[in-house]
């Protein structure tokens, strides 16, 4: 979904905020479009993200995503608070499309590439990436706790597996803001770069990526999510019918 093709489903772009993709070969850019706002996330914002990762899933000729925010200043500052009285109760806010599903549906590798501010929902989608590039600059918090609730976007769950339950504890429990160092510090940087180098060094990562197989790569990405669910026994079983597909595609002459 271009841009254009994304405005044309939002009567006003500068106030819901567009979510689109721009690719350039097998690499598509995911751009969270709302700079006015922090790229702060609206209901619509949601649905757009919803469409353009099964767009992306469904690209054969896309091998990796990255996912930034479009304008100088942030990457995402979460979900709108505004925007979410739009919602008639809390059940329809319960069964809501929500944009953090859409996003671990990704079979491709997906790399996130922070500056300035990653809040909330902005924080959550940094961690539901495979790979987090961060500007120094940048500014993650969990603040939800400090507004009555508790994220609903997987900030528990990833945040307890790459860093630890105290320092998970930690930063939800508090709501308060760390740093890029800090963040990098308790494990959930993979590239921790200098201001303005986030998107050039996450390109080319990217570009790595994508010189190899894809159907390799889907490969290796679904074997190491498993990991997180399953005993070591039933993940080596899993591993070797991925690589016995990966054989598969080589033998058809089918493995890009």
């Amino acid at each position: 979904m271009g841009k254009s093709d994304a405005m044309s489903d939002n009567v006003d772009g500068t106030e819901s905020g567009i979510v689109w993709i721009e690719q350039s070969g097998p690499i598509a850019e995911l751009i969270l479009d709302r700079p006015s706002k922090h790229n702060a996330l609206t209901p619509s914002m949601y649905r757009d993200i919803a469409r353009c990762c099964a767009q992306i899933n469904g690209d054969d000729s896309i091998h990796v995503v990255i996912i930034r925010g479009a304008g100088d200043r942030a990457f995402c500052a979460g979900s709108d608070v505004k925007a979410l009285t739009g919602y008639a109760d809390f059940w329809a806010w319960r069964n809501r499309e929500d944009y953090i599903p859409p996003i671990l549906s990704l079979r491709k590798p997906a790399i996130a590439a922070v500056k300035g501010w990653a809040l909330g929902g902005g924080l959550e989608i940094a961690l539901a990436c495979d790979l987090r590039v961060v500007a120094k600059s940048a500014v993650f918090s969990a603040p939800e706790v400090a507004l009555g609730w508790n994220g609903a976007g997987g900030a528990a769950q990833h945040l307890t597996r790459m860093c630890g339950y105290g320092q998970a504890m930690r930063l939800l429990l508090t709501g308060e803001r760390f740093d890029a160092t800090e963040a990098d510090r308790i494990g959930m940087v993979e590239y921790l770069v200098e201001d303005g180098a986030e998107l050039t060094t996450a390109r080319q990562i990217a570009q790595t990526i994508a010189t190899h197989s894809s159907v390799a790569t889907q490969a290796v990405k679904a074997a190491v999510r498993s990991a997180l669910d399953v005993t070591v026994a039933q993940g080596l079983k899993y591993e070797n019918e991925l690589m016995s597909l990966c054989f598969a595609k080589v033998e058809q002459g089918k493995d890009r």
